[in-house]
C-alpha cells in the first residue's frame, strides 16, 4: 500500500504528490506551519487525505506549543484556523478539525502532555478507519459494476488522495480483484494533470490497464461505445446530492448522461455537508493564474492573458445515478437517502 502519511522521528512525513511521477519523494513537515503550505501547494491532497493531515497538524502543534498553560486554548484555535484556511471546498478538512476540536474540549482540564496525547491518538484513529471506509467504498461499488468493464475516471481519488486504497479509485481496485476491469480511460485532469500524473501512476503499480486520454477527449470516447460507467470522487456533497469535485467532472457527467452511460460518485459519508441544502452554497476554490499559464514552468500562453481557474466544479444531483459510500450504495431521492444515513 502507498504511505501517504506517517510519524517519524518526531516530524509528519508526507509523500509530496508534487514530485510524481518522475520520483517518489517524502516532505518533512516540522511545524504547522510547513503543513499548511504542503496542503496550500498540492504536496498533499485529496479530500480525506488533507482532513487527516490537518489533524495531525493539530496534534504536533499541541505537542510543541511553549507558551503559558492558559493560553493552549487561544493557541489551539489559532492554529486551528490556520489549517481550515489552506483548502475552502474539501469539507473533510472541517470534519476533522471540528474532531479534534471536540478531543480538545473534553479534555482541556488536562496537563498539556495528555492533552498532546489525546489529541495524537485521534488522527490514528481517523487513519485507521479512513482505509476501512475506502475497503467498504471499494466492494459496495464493485457490486455495481459487471465483467470486462470499462470505467472513465477524473482527477485522483485513490490512495494518494486518503489513507490508502482509495474511493473512486477504491471501487476499480476492488472491481479488478474480481477480474471486472479490462479498461479504466483516465482523463488528465487540466491543469495541474492530476490524473496524468498521479491516477495513471498508481494505476500502473497495480498493473490494472488504463488508457490516458485528454479531457477533450471524453465526449468521443464515450460516443465510441467505449465507456460503461464513470465514478468520481468528492470533496463535498450538499444534503440534496449536488456533488463538488475536480473541475471538470460536471463535463463528464452531463456527457455521461447524453450517452447513457451511469455516472456514480465514490466518497465517505464526512463528505456530506448538510448544512448546504444545494451545490450553489459549497464555497468554490479559485486558484493561481500560473496553473493554466505555465506547466511546470514552461510557459503556455501570454504571461499576462486573463485567467479563470476554478479548481471544482459542482454536478447537480440530476446527473448522478448513485453515491457509493461505506453504508451502502445511495440512490436518488438523494436527501432523504443521505439524511437518513448521516
Amino acid at each position: 500500500m502507498i504511505k501517504t502519511i506517517f510519524f517519524e522521528d518526531q516530524k509528519l512525513r508526507i509523500l509530496d504528490q508534487s514530485q510524481l511521477p518522475e520520483r517518489v519523494a517524502y516532505l518533512n513537515c516540522s511545524t504547522v506551519e510547513e503543513l499548511s503550505t504542503a496542503i496550500k501547494t498540492l504536496k498533499l491532497r485529496g479530500a480525506p487525505l488533507i482532513g487527516v493531515a490537518a489533524a495531525f497538524g493539530l496534534a504536533m502543534a499541541v505537542t510543541d506549543y511553549k507558551g503559558p498553560a492558559d493560553s493552549l486554548e487561544e493557541y489551539f484555535q489559532k492554529i486551528k484556523s490556520l489549517l481550515a484556511s489552506t483548502r475552502p471546498t474539501a469539507v473533510n478538512l472541517f470534519w476533522a478539525l471540528e474532531r479534534m476540536d471536540k478531543v480538545f474540549q473534553v479534555n482541556k482540564a488536562a496537563t498539556q502532555q495528555a492533552i498532546a496525547l489525546f489529541l495524537r491518538k485521534e488522527p490514528e484513529h481517523m487513519f485507521a478507519e479512513d482505509i476501512n471506509i475506502n475497503y467498504s467504498i471499494g466492494e459496495y461499488g464493485q457490486s455495481l459494476l459487471n465483467a470486462n468493464c470499462r470505467i472513465m475516471t477524473i482527477c485522483k481519488a485513490g490512495a494518494l488522495a486518503t489513507c490508502g486504497y482509495g474511493t473512486a479509485l477504491g471501487v476499480i481496485r476492488s472491481a479488478a480483484r474480481r477480474n471486472k476491469i479490462e479498461q479504466v480511460w483516465v482523463c488528465e485532469t487540466r491543469p495541474v494533470l492530476q490524473g496524468s500524473r498521479l491516477t495513471a501512476w498508481e494505476l500502473k503499480q497495480d498493473s490494472i490497464p488504463l488508457t490516458l486520454i485528454t479531457d477533450s477527449m471524453a465526449g468521443y470516447t464515450m460516443s465510441l461505445g467505449k465507456v460503461d460507467a464513470v465514478i468520481a470522487g468528492a470533496d463535498r456533497i450538499a444534503a440534496n446530492g449536488d456533488t463538488a469535485n475536480k473541475i471538470g467532472t460536471y463535463s463528464l457527467a452531463v456527457l455521461a448522461r447524453h450517452n447513457n452511460i451511469p455516472f456514480y460518485i465514490a466518497a465517505p459519508l464526512s463528505t456530506l455537508d448538510l448544512s448546504r441544502s444545494d451545490g450553489l452554497q459549497i464555497p468554490v476554490e479559485e486558484r493561481d493564474p500560473e496553473e493554466i499559464r505555465q506547466i511546470k514552468g514552461v510557459q503556455l500562453s501570454l504571461p499576462d492573458v486573463e485567467v479563470f481557474n476554478p479548481a471544482f466544479d459542482i454536478t447537480p444531483n440530476e446527473l448522478i445515478t448513485a453515491i457509493i459510500t461505506e453504508k451502502g450504495v445511495i440512490r436518488k431521492p438523494f436527501e432523504r437517502e443521505l439524511k437518513k444515513l448521516k
